[in-house]
C-alpha cells in the first residue's frame, strides 16, 4: 500500500443534541466533491468520513493529518482548495479554524 502523505477527515455526524450538525449542512457533499477530486488528480491522498470533531457551530468541520490544520465553514466548492493541500501542502487559509479547545491546550 502506497504510503499516503496527508489524510482529511469530515465530519459528517448528522445528530447533536440541539446544535447545528455538519453532516446536515452538507458535509458529505463536500467529502465526495474533495474525493472527486483526487481521483480526478490521481493523487493517493485520502478523504474520508468521521464522527463529530467538535466546534459544531463552526460546521461543516475538516481535519488534515499529519499537519494539524483545521477547517470550518466548508462547502463543496472548497474541494479543488482541500485537494491542494492535500496534494501539495498549500493551506485554504479563508476557510482556516482554531482546533477546538482552549488556547495553549495544543502545546
Amino acid at each position: 500500500m502506497p504510503d499516503v502523505k496527508r489524510h482529511l477527515f469530515v465530519c459528517t455526524n448528522r445528530g447533536a443534541s440541539g446544535k447545528p450538525a455538519c453532516g446536515a449542512r452538507g458535509s458529505s457533499e463536500l467529502l465526495a466533491a474533495v474525493q472527486t477530486e483526487l481521483v480526478r488528480r490521481g493523487s493517493d491522498a485520502r478523504a474520508t468520513s468521521s464522527g463529530c470533531l467538535g466546534p459544531c457551530f463552526d460546521g461543516p468541520n475538516a481535519v488534515v493529518y499529519p499537519d494539524g490544520v483545521w477547517y470550518g465553514g466548508l462547502e463543496p466548492a472548497d474541494a479543488a482548495g482541500l485537494a491542494d493541500h492535500l496534494t501539495g501542502g498549500a493551506v485554504l487559509a479563508d476557510r482556516c479554524t482554531e482546533p477546538p479547545g482552549e488556547p495553549g491546550e495544543r502545546e
